[in-house]
């Protein structure tokens, strides 16, 4: 069937919203994607840049040489699998505190007054003004034997020796909820503040009472908020690099930390290319499967 001016228009007008993030996604996620993929299956050598090219030309004919060696070795190299198992583990611990100490404030902020509502949510984003790298070395500041907690703790004569709060677990998971913390407030603030109060007021009215109604009307209605939120914390917190370089004591050990040294330190790219598809893989299968149960969710 053709189309009438009408269409057309309203076809032109729709590609024109949905080009500009189609756009945005082509050039700064999967040109670069293909370009990590493509070193990921050279093979390493000296010279710049450090790794063989895939298509060669040679008595007139075409050759396309992939080397799988550099994901092989991924899953026999028992550094790079304790890597994956120690960052899932600490991206997933980290998510859980974000979700048990940021529902609270995000419930809070929701339900306060418009005024004092305000302030609350710029304290929160208020820390993202200075620089993150800033803010992590502050820490150490902050928790190291003579930091500003120990200090103030022999001063009231609460300890007797100082607290070994630094490079260790305590500041890597203090380190990496303080950082995220608001990639959870901010998703679940904005699904709270959309609900409807009429809702509270009937249960209410019911007689049951603000625990009840909390568990079987707030906590429900929010969980597309939680899993939003849960999703922007543990996604960027499994290829960190910056806390637990900073924070993280001798043994830890995390998957983003590993990519940088093979790319900085061992200058073996198409190691580090092949550990960042591995990674992307394992971090985009659950978000798409999570995305399609929750629509699953929705139309039921």
């Amino acid at each position: 069937m053709r189309l009438n001016d009408y269409d057309k228009l309203n076809f032109i007008r729709r590609m024109f919203v949905l080009m500009p993030p189609y756009l945005w996604l082509l050039v700064f996620l999967f040109i670069p994607f293909l370009f990590v993929l493509k070193i990921s299956f050279a093979q390493p050598i000296i010279a710049s840049p450090p790794y063989t090219t895939l298509l060669g030309f040679s008595d007139n004919t075409l050759h396309l040489t992939l080397n799988f060696g550099n994901y092989l070795s991924i899953f026999t190299h028992g550094a790079y699998f304790i890597a994956f198992v120690d960052s899932i583990k600490i991206a997933a611990t980290t998510t859980l505190i974000c979700i048990l100490v940021g529902y609270p404030i995000s419930y809070a902020i929701a339900t306060s007054s418009p005024k004092i509502r305000n302030v609350l949510f710029m304290m929160v984003i208020l820390p993202y003004w200075t620089s993150f790298l800033l803010r992590a070395y502050s820490w150490i500041n902050i928790l190291q034997n003579n930091g500003i907690i120990n200090q103030f703790l022999l001063k009231l004569h609460i300890i007797e020796t100082p607290l070994h709060m630094i490079y260790n677990n305590f500041s890597l998971y203090l380190g990496l909820t303080y950082g995220y913390l608001p990639f959870f407030i901010l998703p679940l603030y904005a699904t709270l503040i959309k609900m409807d109060g009429a809702l509270l007021e009937a249960a209410y009215d019911l007689g049951a009472s603000p625990i009840k109604s909390f568990i079987q009307i707030t906590l429900p209605l929010s969980l597309s908020g939680v899993l939003a939120g849960a999703l922007l914390v543990f996604i960027p917190c499994v290829g960190e690099v910056v806390i637990p370089q900073v924070l993280g004591g001798i043994n830890t050990l995390m998957i983003g930390n590993v990519i940088w040294q093979e790319f900085f330190v061992a200058n073996n790219w198409c190691a580090a290319a092949a550990l960042a598809v591995v990674m992307l893989i394992l971090l985009v299968v659950p978000v798409v499967l999570l995305q399609r149960l929750q629509l699953k969710q929705e139309a039921n």
